[in-house]
């Protein structure tokens, strides 16, 4: 076995309340706080050193557990005492192994500790696995940091043959025998990432639409503003998905004053993605959106790369057939890839490709990145809001991997004081420039994150 296997010796989560700068609005959710949660392991190899990781992610229920039958506090109660609950699990877990395949042996217990905190509560409905999994990201998240600090790599070196005892016929199936992460993954960090800007439900275009109670913080307000000043190009439109008429408005307004702005700039490169949130009842809308828009405003249809999840989460519920949407752009699913069982439903019924998140955990996102390579589809890398080390780490796991046009990164929009400690260290990340972020500062051991020089409380005297 490798003497670079490790075992547990300690799991502590930290809570903190953070608050928007301005609401998020996506689907029928509005997000305005929510609490950050930062988890940090202690683990020992087989040589007997002994090093800790981190892992950080938004314990978002306005997305994971969005029923409207309990309270944003009671929803966020849960996700917190899972989380605690998925620490001890975990810390309990003495074996030496690879973070792989210490994911992979505790998976199936997730849903029976998420089953056992909502009945604990006396919940009328229990939190969905999507939401066990946002709980146990900052776990997964932080062994794969410890694993690589611990002996002295980069986290992103240990998934070949002589760090990994099981190749991916052990997780994916024999189609997987004899081959590693480490065929999937880049050698090294692309050295710049593109961002995806989000245009929430309630953002400003214009700066002659912002109000007097927008924030004056000397941020800006307006798409025009944030493409002026850190030359966005790739747009996630939010979308209402049960109003057509505003959603395809919507889509030429943004392009429209998008390409404007970037056209001053000299610059013709422009790339839109769309995303409902599953609020469309059926694909036959977003059909409907995507003729329409490429009859009113072929450049947005031309500029557009995928729509993501129109649908419900469930698969199941309907079995809606994606094909009508995939002949026109690609489909992507989101909210319902909780599995490798539900990839495999998304993909029969005609879904284009994945998008990963790190929110899922670090372990599903290599693993489902890998199976896509392999089946030449497409994936993408998008967000929870990800401010701080979360940020760190999903823009790295995008220059790690080869996912259609970059990684969305929207923190510096909702919540950009957040990341205020990590923005020292890591100033080319967390501020986009030309559309993009630099990764040079993503370096040492672990995930890249040089924890100790940022000046976190919960990171001294560690």
């Amino acid at each position: 076995m490798p003497d670079t296997d490790i075992h547990i010796l300690e799991i502590e989560p930290y809570f903190s309340d953070e608050r928007a700068r301005e609401p998020l609005k996506f689907g029928a959710s509005i997000m305005d706080a929510v609490t950050f949660c930062h988890v940090r392991a202690r683990v020992e190899n087989r040589r007997g050193q002994i090093a800790d990781g981190w892992g950080a992610i938004f314990l978002s229920d306005f997305w994971a557990f969005p029923t409207p039958h309990l309270a944003h506090e009671t929803r966020d109660q849960v996700m917190r005492r899972v989380t605690q609950a998925l620490c001890r699990r975990f810390a309990d877990f003495k074996e030496f192994a690879h973070p792989l395949d210490i994911f992979w042996t505790l998976e199936p217990e997730l849903a029976e500790i998420n089953a056992a905190i909502c009945a604990e509560m006396q919940l009328p409905e229990p939190m969905p696995f999507l939401g066990a999994l946002v709980c146990a990201s900052p776990v997964d998240a932080a062994l794969h940091d410890a694993f690589g600090v611990v002996n002295g790599i980069s986290t992103y070196a240990g998934y070949g043959r002589e760090f990994v005892s099981r190749d991916l016929s052990a997780y994916l199936g024999d189609a997987f025998r004899g081959k590693y992460l480490s065929d999937f993954v880049r050698a090294e960090f692309a050295p710049t990432v593109p961002i995806f800007h989000l245009v929430g439900g309630l953002d400003k275009l214009r700066a002659s639409e912002v109000t007097a109670s927008a924030p004056r913080d000397g941020r800006p307000n307006a798409l025009e503003e944030w493409i002026a000043r850190d030359g966005v190009y790739c747009l996630k439109v939010k979308l209402r998905g049960t109003d057509w008429e505003w959603d395809l408005q919507r889509t030429i307004d943004v392009y429209r004053s998008a390409r404007e702005i970037l056209a001053r700039q000299g610059r013709a490169e422009l790339y839109l993605s769309a995303d409902t949130n599953e609020q469309c009842e059926s694909p036959e809308y977003i059909v409907e959106y995507l003729r329409r828009l490429n009859e009113q405003e072929p450049g947005a249809y031309a500029a557009l790369l995928y729509v993501e999840q129109p649908t419900e989460r469930d698969l199941t519920a309907h079995r809606f057939d994606m094909r009508a949407i995939a002949k026109l752009k690609p489909v992507i699913v989101d909210e319902s890839l909780i599995g490798f069982p539900e990839m495999d439903l998304a993909l029969e019924l005609g879904w284009s490709g994945a998008a990963l998140k790190t929110c899922k955990c670090h372990t599903m996102a290599l693993l489902t990145a890998a199976r896509a390579q392999a089946l030449k589809i497409p994936y993408t890398i998008q967000d929870l809001t990800n401010p701080g080390l979360s940020l760190l780490h999903s823009v790295g796991l995008g220059a790690r991997l080869h996912p259609l046009m970059g990684v969305e990164a929207n923190s510096r929009q909702y919540y950009p004081d957040t990341s205020l400690p990590e923005a020292v260290v890591h100033p080319d990340i967390v501020r986009v420039q030309n559309g993009v972020v630099a990764t040079a500062s993503l370096r040492g051991a672990g995930l890249g994150y040089q924890v100790d020089r940022i000046n976190r409380q919960i990171f001294l005297g560690h």
